[in-house]
């Protein structure tokens, strides 16, 4: 069973339409194409299970590059997720990224200042910083 990644879709290709362009390399399992929460369009990828390896790597050969619509389809196979991606898969969305070993601030250093622990604000972070003037209260 291998999962493939279609990219740089039109935001008007349909289930149907991914359906017909991976049928004729091999039976198809499952087709998901990625929408946004909010506005419910589709955001450009897709998603498509083939149970056999060996069309599915005929897929990925015949498909990637191919022009559909006015965009060059990017198709590979999936990447699993990795257990540190957030919503947006840039890895260390969490409060601990074990990639890193450490927790959100402790990686991004100190400043030899010994103020910042753990990413909570600290004053000591703008000691050096020339002084914003104050808005008037009138």
């Amino acid at each position: 069973m291998k999962n493939l990644f279609v990219g740089n879709m039109s935001f008007q290709t349909t289930e149907t339409d991914l359906r017909a362009l991976f049928e004729p390399f091999g039976q198809i399992s499952r087709v998901h194409i990625a929408t946004d929460r909010e506005t419910g369009r589709a955001r450009g990828f897709a998603f498509v299970e083939m149970p056999n390896d060996a069309e599915a790597a005929k897929a990925i050969a015949g498909l990637d590059g191919k022009e559909v619509g006015v965009r060059n389809l990017k198709v590979n196979e999936a990447r699993p997720k990795s257990a540190s991606s957030g919503p947006r898969g840039g890895g260390g969305g969490g409060g601990y990224d074990r990639d890193r070993g450490g927790d959100r601030g402790a990686d991004r250093g100190d400043r030899g200042r010994g103020g910042k622990q753990g990413g909570r604000f600290s004053n000591e972070d703008y000691r050096d910083s020339a002084r914003q003037p104050r808005e008037p209260r009138w």
